[in-house]
């Protein structure tokens, strides 16, 4: 995780920036202190990556890196006001001994756009807005798993990590509106157990999300995918996270899971 010391919206890059609209800075460091501290509480170790002067969306870690079994493929931001942020993750796996970094050439943004369903074995892969689906094709040779290509539709959802989750080892959840119809047809073959949302949860940001198998951290607005969840047999954690969703992420943005080889 990344404090966001530098947070604020100086561009617009997603439909949720408005530059008209401050950020209260102080605000979203309570929120992103308050969210850390849940994270620990559940019993999961954070650490975090210091904050740099002129990167104001480096609070969304999760983009800066993807890693499965001690092997990081980095990423490659697709705009310039956010490409020094990868050389800060970079930085932070090449310094501790039990990764493998390997450096992108495709343009991808790391866990904004490919999420893990260690059950299966299997990396599920955003492309349409950020993306180049090159760079899942180079994921696959690096990482060593299958990668299944998902077509992004709605730029409301501009990364995977907007519409889609793994909830553990086999199960995921997912707003279909969000995905092209044949990558819609893709996921329901493959996930027919999968907690479905609807446009609603997706657009209170429920999708981004983290879970560790049973708990699930979601954002304090999304009370009823909350209940969804529980019907799931998954303990929702509400924590409220609405300043930085000014940037358009939430839970799962600001949270880089680092999955260490076993």
């Amino acid at each position: 995780m990344c404090p966001p010391e530098h947070f604020t919206v100086d561009y617009v890059i997603n439909p949720w920036m408005d530059v008209e609209t401050p950020v209260d800075r102080e605000l979203a460091l309570k929120q992103w202190d308050d969210l850390r501290r849940a994270v620990e509480d559940l019993g999961h170790v954070v650490h975090v990556l210091p904050a740099m002067p002129g990167l104001p969306d480096m609070v969304f870690a999760a983009n800066g890196a993807f890693s499965v079994d001690g092997v990081v493929y980095g990423a490659k931001f697709r705009y310039p006001q956010r490409a020094a942020e990868a050389d800060a993750h970079r930085a932070f796996y090449e310094l501790a001994p039990d990764w493998r970094f390997v450096s992108p050439t495709q343009v991808n943004e790391g866990e904004g756009d490919f999420a893990y369903v260690p059950g299966r074995g299997l990396i599920l892969a955003g492309y349409g807005f950020r993306t180049e689906p090159a760079a899942h094709a180079e994921a696959q040779e690096v990482l060593g798993r299958q990668v299944l290509s998902l077509r992004l539709v709605d730029p409301r959802f501009y990364h995977l990590d907007t519409a889609l989750a793994v909830l553990d080892e086999h199960r995921i959840t997912y707003y279909p509106g969000a995905f092209s119809e044949s990558s819609q047809r893709l996921l329901a073959s493959l996930f027919p157990d999968a907690v479905l949302a609807d446009e609603a949860d997706a657009l209170a940001f429920a999708l981004n999300l983290v879970s560790d198998g049973k708990n699930v951290l979601i954002n304090a607005d999304s009370v009823a995918y909350g209940e969804k969840l529980s019907a799931a047999g998954f303990r929702p954690v509400l924590v409220e996270l609405g300043e930085l969703k000014r940037g358009g992420g939430s839970i799962k943005c600001c949270i880089n899971e680092l999955r260490q080889a076993v």
